[in-house]
Formats: C-alpha cells, sequence, structure tokens
C-alpha cells in the first residue's frame, strides 16, 4: 500500500494535567503516514482521486487548535479517528510531540500510535 505522510505539523491548543498548563496554549508537533492507492489520482492526475494532504492538514489544524485535553494518548486516538473516518483512511500512524515538556529530552517526548488496516 502506498503512503501519503504529513511531517511536522505544528499547532498550538491547551494540553497537559497540570493547573499551569490549562491556562497557556503549547506547540505540539503531528507527523502522519497515511495509507493511499496512489494509482487512480497519479493515472489521471486527478486531485479528487488523491488524498488530499492539505485538507487532512487543515482538518487537524482546525480540530488540534480547538481542543483541550489533558493527555495527548486521548487527542491521538480522537485525531486517528477523525482521520479515518473523515477521510476513509484505512490505516494511519500518527506521531505528537510535546517539544520542551521535559528539557532534558531535546527532541520532545510524545506518542505514536496505528490504526486500522494496511492492505496490500
Amino acid at each position: 500500500m502506498d503512503q501519503v505522510f504529513i511531517r511536522g505539523l505544528e499547532v498550538e491548543t491547551v494540553i497537559g494535567v497540570y493547573d499551569w498548563e490549562r491556562t497557556i496554549r503549547q506547540r505540539l508537533v503531528f507527523d502522519l503516514d497515511m495509507a493511499w492507492d496512489i494509482r487512480a489520482a497519479a493515472a489521471q492526475d486527478d486531485l479528487d482521486q488523491a488524498l488530499d494532504y492539505a485538507a487532512v492538514s487543515q482538518r487537524v489544524l482546525d480540530y488540534v487548535g480547538a481542543s483541550r485535553f489533558e493527555l495527548i494518548e486521548s487527542l491521538a486516538e480522537r485525531v486517528a479517528e477523525l482521520v479515518i473516518g473523515e477521510f476513509g483512511v484505512p490505516w494511519l500512524r500518527l506521531s505528537i510531540t510535546k517539544p520542551g515538556a521535559v528539557p532534558a529530552a531535546t527532541g520532545g517526548v510524545g506518542v505514536t500510535i496505528e490504526r486500522g488496516a494496511r492492505r496490500a
């Protein structure tokens, strides 16, 4: 199965369990790998047959920007459900990085989940 990817999608949102985190917006970074058969889009050079990564990106930005989760685990589940449900993606790998949450972790901390089923 082919993959469409989005790397380094940054959005600020309310995230965290501590009282002080509930009063500020923090930056999160999203990386998505999404299964998609690109053959029809490539054969016809047709965006309507493609997975529109700009539309996926904007939907994730809008959703996350308006959210107020405590755990990035909860946010990851909801974003995965949104992308699979709204865009018909059969499988995705989603990573969310929370830069600066652990100062000694210079690459950030976060979660990676995989949902759905890859198709051959």
